[in-house]
Formats: C-alpha cells, sequence, structure tokens
C-alpha cells in the first residue's frame, strides 16, 4: 500500500510504536515528578539555586524596641534552611506529626482549679531538673510539692498549645526541654479536658477561649513575683495568646511573649482549609482529633451539644457547629470564627510580642496575617520565613533541630536582659471578658440623641455609662438655653458639681453590675433620674422640658391638621388663613431652634 495514501494518525503511530517502551516510562516519571513537586509545593531547587538574604521581618521602623532587640537576634534575620529531604511545607508538617524526635524526661504536674470549678493541668519542666537530670521514671510524672520558692527569680514560660495539643506532643517537649535547658522554668498549661484530665464544669475551651490563660497568668504572677513571667502561644494557642494581650493590654503580667503560626482570622482560615484538596486532607485530619476529644467527654457532650452531629461531622465547621456553638452559645459558626480571631485585637497589644508565620504554612494562611496592624504597632515583631509547614522549620542533615525553637529561645533571652521587658500596670477599667457571648452578662444602656432608650449589644457594652452622661450633659445645655443670664454660670456651677459626683456614682452601679444574674436593664436609669430628681429641683422641669420640645414637631402637625378641620365651622375664611400661617410660623421656627421668642410673638398677635 503507498505510504502516501495512509491516514497521518496512522503514520503517527507507526512511528511512535518505534520507540522503546523504557522511554514512555522515563517521560511519565518526569511528568509525575514535575507534577508532584508542584502539587507538594517542593521548594528544593529553590532552595540550592535562589538564596534569599535572610527571614523577611516586619517592624516598626520608628520602635526603639525593636531597633534594639532585632540587632542582637541573629537566628531570626538569619535565612531558614529547611531539610533537603523534607522540602516542603507539606513533608515537613507530616514528619512533626508522625517522625517527630523528643526527648525523654518527665513534667512535674500541678492541678489548678479554675473559678467555675474547672480543672487545668499545668505540667512544669524546671531549669533544676534538666541540669540535675531528675527526669521521671518510664513517664511518671513528678510531684509538684513547692519545687519552686515564692521567692524564685529564674524566669517562668507560659506555653499554651495548639488544637487538641498538650503537653506530651514532639514539639512542645522539644520547646520546654530546650527553654529549660537555657535557664527557664517552663509551664505548659494544658486545655481543659486534655493533658489526662477530666472535664470538672460546663465549660470547654477554644479557639477565643482567654479566660483560662489570664487566670493562669496571674495566678503565676501572685505566686512567685520576682521571677519574670513570659509567654509561648502555638497554633491556636498563639491565637489565645494574642487575643489575651490585646483585651489585658497594658495590664497583663505578661512580660514578653511569642506567637507561634498563628491562624490569625479563623473566619478567612475556615474558607482557606476548604479551598484545595490538601488542605481539605489537614481539615478532616484536625476533625478526627477533636473527635478524640470529644469521645473523652461523650456525657458531657450528649448533654450540652449536638452529640449525633460531633460523630458524623467531615469538617472543622461542621463540629464548630455541633459542638463549640451549642456549648458557648453562639449564633452561627461565622459568629465564633468572628468574636474569636485575633487580628482584630493586635493594635492594642503592649507586651513585646514575637510573631513567626511561614508563608507556605498548608494550616494557617499568609491571607490572614494582619501586615499592617503589625508595622503599626512598635511592640510586635512579625517573621515571616518562605518556607517551614506548620510548627515544623525541621533543618540540618537529620532534621534534628527546630529554626522557630532557636529563634524564640534567642529572642526571649535577649528580651529577659533588656530594659524593654513589659512592666503591668493597673487597668482603669474592668477586664474584658473572655469571650464576648451571645448573649450580653452585663446591663447596658444605650441613650439615643431623641432620648430613646434601648440594650446595647456585646460590641458596644462600655456605651452604657458613657451615654448616661451624655443625657446629663444635655440636660446642662437645655438648662443654659431656659434660665437667665444671671443665674445662668450658677447653675451650670451647681450642674457640673452634680456630673462629677454622678460619674463617681455611675462607675461604682457598672462595677456592682456584674454579679447580677436576672438583671433590669431599666434599672440604672431609673436610678439616674433619682438621684437627678433629689439633687437638683429643676431637674424634672428641665426633663418635662426637653421632652415637650423634642415631641414638639409631631404635636404641631397634629394640631394643625385637626384645627384646620374645625376652624372652617366656627372661624371666618380670613381668621382662619391667618390661624394656619400662625401654626406654619410655629411649626418652621421651632425646625430652626427659635421657640422661646414665638411665644411672646403669639400672645402678641393674639391680642
Amino acid at each position: 500500500m503507498d505510504s502516501s495514501s495512509l491516514s497521518p494518525y496512522i503514520i503517527l503511530f507507526n512511528a511512535l510504536s518505534q520507540i522503546p517502551t523504557w522511554h514512555y516510562l522515563v517521560a511519565l516519571l518526569i511528568i509525575s515528578i514535575t507534577f508532584l513537586y508542584k502539587f507538594l509545593e517542593v521548594h528544593f531547587f529553590e532552595d540550592v539555586f535562589f538564596k534569599s538574604q535572610g527571614t523577611p521581618i516586619t517592624y516598626n521602623p520608628s520602635s526603639p524596641f525593636c531597633n534594639a532587640i532585632l540587632s542582637s537576634c541573629k537566628i531570626l534575620h538569619s535565612r531558614f534552611v529547611a531539610t533537603t529531604w523534607i522540602s516542603s511545607p507539606h513533608f515537613q508538617t507530616a514528619f512533626l506529626q508522625f517522625c517527630g524526635r523528643s526527648p525523654v524526661f518527665s513534667y512535674r504536674r500541678h492541678l489548678f482549679r479554675t473559678s467555675d470549678g474547672g480543672t487545668i493541668a499545668l505540667d512544669w519542666l524546671l531549669n533544676a531538673d534538666v541540669s540535675g537530670g531528675a527526669f521521671g521514671i518510664n513517664g511518671a510524672s513528678l510531684p509538684m510539692n513547692n519545687a519552686i520558692s515564692q521567692d524564685e527569680t529564674t524566669p517562668i514560660v507560659v506555653v499554651v498549645p495548639g488544637l487538641a495539643s498538650s503537653s506530651t506532643s514532639n514539639y512542645l517537649k522539644n520547646l520546654a526541654f530546650n527553654l529549660a535547658k537555657h535557664g527557664w522554668n517552663v509551664v505548659v498549661s494544658n486545655h481543659r479536658g486534655l493533658g489526662g484530665v477530666s472535664i470538672t464544669s460546663d465549660c470547654f475551651y477554644n479557639a477565643g477561649w482567654t479566660e483560662d490563660l489570664r487566670a493562669v497568668a496571674n495566678y503565676l504572677h501572685d505566686k512567685y513575683p520576682m521571677a519574670p513571667l513570659f509567654a509561648i502561644g502555638t497554633s491556636i494557642g498563639a491565637n489565645i495568646l494574642v487575643k489575651y494581650l490585646g483585651e489585658d493590654g497594658e495590664g497583663t503580667p505578661i512580660a514578653g511573649a511569642v506567637a507561634v503560626c498563628n491562624p490569625w482570622d479563623l473566619l478567612i482560615g475556615d474558607r482557606f482549609i476548604c479551598r484545595r484538596l490538601l488542605q481539605r486532607i489537614y481539615d478532616k485530619a484536625l476533625t478526627i482529633g477533636l473527635q478524640g476529644y470529644a469521645k473523652l467527654h461523650e456525657p458531657l457532650y450528649t448533654r450540652l451539644a449536638n452529640w449525633e452531629g460531633i460523630k458524623t461531622a467531615r469538617c472543622l465547621r461542621d463540629y464548630d457547629n455541633y459542638a463549640t456553638c451549642h456549648v458557648d452559645k453562639f449564633e452561627t459558626v461565622d459568629t465564633y470564627y468572628r468574636r474569636c480571631s485575633s487580628a482584630a485585637y493586635v493594635g492594642n497589644v503592649s507586651v513585646p510580642l514575637l510573631c513567626i508565620s511561614a508563608l507556605d504554612d498548608p494550616v494557617c494562611t499568609r491571607e490572614a496575617i494582619p501586615w499592617d496592624e503589625c508595622r503599626a504597632n512598635p511592640n510586635i515583631v512579625l517573621a515571616t520565613p518562605q518556607h517551614g509547614g506548620h510548627l515544623a522549620f525541621f533543618e540540618g542533615l537529620t532534621a534534628s533541630s527546630s529554626w522557630w525553637i532557636r529563634a524564640v529561645d534567642e529572642f526571649l533571652g535577649v528580651l529577659r536582659s533588656s530594659p524593654y521587658i513589659h512592666v503591668q500596670k493597673k487597668q482603669t477599667s474592668g477586664q474584658h471578658s473572655a469571650l464576648d457571648s451571645s448573649i450580653d452578662q452585663y446591663p447596658h444602656l444605650h441613650v439615643a440623641e431623641d432620648g430613646t432608650v434601648t440594650a446595647a449589644s456585646s460590641e458596644g457594652k462600655r456605651d452604657g455609662i458613657e451615654d448616661i452622661k451624655n443625657l446629663q450633659m444635655l440636660s446642662e445645655e437645655k438648662t443654659t438655653e431656659i434660665l437667665s443670664n444671671g443665674e445662668q454660670e450658677k447653675h451650670v456651677t451647681e450642674a457640673k458639681s452634680d456630673f462629677m459626683s454622678e460619674t463617681c456614682q455611675t462607675s461604682e452601679i457598672a462595677k456592682n453590675i456584674q454579679g447580677v444574674e436576672s438583671p433590669d436593664i431599666t434599672s440604672p436609669l431609673r436610678r439616674f433620674l433619682n438621684q437627678i430628681s433629689q439633687q437638683n429641683s429643676i431637674s424634672t422641669w428641665l426633663l418635662a422640658f426637653i421632652a415637650i420640645r423634642t415631641s414638639w414637631p409631631l404635636v404641631g402637625s397634629i394640631t394643625k391638621f385637626i384645627f384646620r378641620k374645625r376652624s372652617r365651622k366656627i372661624m371666618p375664611a380670613a381668621k382662619q388663613r391667618k390661624f394656619l400661617s400662625l401654626m406654619d410660623s410655629i411649626e418652621v421656627r421651632q425646625r430652626l431652634g427659635t421657640f422661646l421668642p414665638l411665644n411672646i410673638e403669639v400672645r402678641q398677635k393674639i391680642r
């Protein structure tokens, strides 16, 4: 058969069939490797051929603290180079979970009781234990038994674990051992229900629950007042730590802190972790871990949450919908994520804070990092290595060390010997609530400019007292309008003194409100009105005048409508037009604020 009459496809097929099979296998292998290299985000060739200058650091250039501390942190400035055979964020994260190695030691355990009856396991690793080799046998915990005197000056580091992690996690044991070896007393504050401790109240931890950390920090500061107190948060623990620091501001006893792999914005993180196939694998793995946590406390979850929904949850969002929202009384999952995200609290952090977030973190996306807020705060240093995975950062040929642990140790060592450590200041206002719950716990009022009184939401709970003060200032302004020039200065002086005394009394009322279980939201306003009428005889008439004046436009319009119909029967046409024009002038001048001079004009026209 003539080859020119053959189909081109047949010719091509005959040519391809002449190629050896092993060539196809090699080509398939190259394509597969290329695909996996991109899919798994491997950066081996990038590390070899495109060496970066160092770790990008974001900070406020005008901050003396940042400039002084960063000049001494060599590791923080250095370039992180991942272990060659796990040069992928997914390999790094998986190696941390399944192959991570940790030193052999045992903690000293202290069970801390919270005010609501909950139990927190505080696991200590002392510098003396590491240097003296006082390790437990076969993992048995050592008793605390006043192992630290109250006059101890060795600095203390509180470690807040990640989601479903405890003091036995490999990365936390490596962190605790490394810090204790360099002169720190380390205490891991396990979340409620973890670390082998049962839940002894109806309160569970979540991503924004700061009350336990606040209670532990205050307890340690009160019991060991001579020892500087520092804190480290990892993953969800970092979110809790930053949120707590932002809530308490200058009032926290924490002298310095570090947040590693913080999710920052839980709502953005929720969208991210469902976006790609690999992220869905992490989502499912975290969900399984939380289901295991819930299984440990099944009787409580059966009573307080939707247990059937928890068992069938396929992602973190499902779990939070069936468990967290029920237990902590959030209306929706998005409400929970918004209220518990730490990004909104960054601006109020008053403690030296180092934040480390890998840009290729497969769990906590870089999209949620509050770059501008961190740059604007003079107390925050944000280090963003290009690689590292989630809480991994393994380096060296054998992946025996973690870069972030060395960087944290160096930062805290420089900070503790510097004059920039934070000193607790007394708070001028009450402590922030651990969680702004969906149900307001305080009877706050909102008084609008038109006199309308409504219950304030939890987001504006500090506005109630100031609204009452604004009502007093409004009363002063109305008083000066109706009093004569001779008496005006006298009454203004009296009103100012009344205002100062009322402010003090209002502050006392606000402090005592917190303990009321079923408060009447109108009682503070009634007490306020009673105090006004007792201290100033003109106040009752003043409030009546304000009510008449603010409602006059409506009354005037109704009066005009009624008299227009009746005047047609009892008034001549000329007087009727004169009366209606008079009513129109009253309404116009009332809107312009000239009501009082108009009274004289009305009397003259009536005569």
